[in-house]
């Protein structure tokens, strides 16, 4: 019987191989003042532009219920398996709501297997947990270990954030305008990482780009030991020569199997502002 994993459009990890591996995806909405799109309609390119000329931070909103049951029915009417990997509550009701359609189906007296999993993390954290799922379908494994495996990385999958500019923290309302504009002034650049809970905590505050980006590559051996056959996964919103630059450095000190860098897109970007990085490993 065959395994379908779906997310949701929090996630960041490569176009290229969620597309090869077939994984589904669930769109959040983005709100720009009267303006909403699917975060799967909108460009990286268009939602920076636009995100740059507008004075309010976008706001996002959840899939509804209803758009994950009609998945969960499109996969499991093919005789599939579900594997629901969601952004974490902590963050957001998108975990709830994919929650609630499995217990929908359920009501239908479902007889397969459908499991749906808090990530407690999100960006290239939660494309991370799918990326294993993934690796962990193709190499034949049953469904409850593909989902024992999905649980493990809940807490083994760590995951970095670093802001180049306090703005969108700010129009968020997440810092005082007046502490933000004294942070910037001093240049100073947050360092942030996904808690076991699942919320985005800040670890340290640093003074300057090229020193902040330095830490966060030292807390990578921090944070594990033995890297060669593990995976990096490195997210940046419109900053792809910023995070490549970082890959080098990361490289040249971690022997990491594999690393891939992706676009942040519109759910996570609204939050990190341009020139963010996430890393997760």
């Amino acid at each position: 019987m065959a395994i379908t994993i779906i997310s949701d459009g929090s996630m960041d990890f490569p176009t290229e191989i969620l597309n090869k591996a077939g994984i589904m995806i669930v769109p959040l909405s983005v709100h720009f003042d009267h303006e909403q799109f699917k975060s799967s309609e909108l460009s990286y390119e268009d939602f920076y532009a636009k995100m740059k000329n507008s004075s309010v931070l976008p706001k996002t909103s959840s899939p509804s219920p209803m758009e994950f049951l009609n998945l969960y029915k499109e996969e499991t009417d093919k005789g599939n398996d579900v594997l629901v990997l969601a952004l974490s509550s902590a963050l957001s009701s998108t975990y709830n709501h994919a929650a609630l359609a499995k217990d929908m189906l359920l009501e239908e007296e479902f007889s397969g297997n459908i499991e749906v999993i808090d990530s407690r993390s999100a960006s290239n954290g939660l494309g991370l947990m799918v990326y294993e799922a993934y690796r962990a379908v193709q190499l034949g494994n049953s469904f409850a270990d593909v989902v024992a495996l999905a649980n493990s990385n809940v807490q083994k999958i760590r995951t970095l954030f670093f802001l180049e500019t306090l703005e969108n923290v700010v129009k968020g309302g997440r810092l005082d305008r007046v502490k933000g504009a004294l942070a910037s002034f001093l240049n100073i650049k947050l360092l942030m990482h996904r808690t076991d809970e699942g919320s985005i905590d800040v670890l340290e505050k640093v003074r300057g780009s090229q020193k902040a980006l330095q830490r966060l590559v030292d807390m990578i051996g921090e944070l594990k030991e033995g890297f060669g056959k593990d995976v990096l996964a490195i997210a940046h919103s419109n900053c792809e020569e910023k995070a490549k630059a970082l890959k080098e450095q990361i490289m040249r000190k971690y022997p990491f199997k594999e690393v891939f860098i992706s676009e942040m897109g519109p759910v996570i970007g609204t939050y990190a502002g341009e020139g963010g990085i996430v890393v997760s490993l």
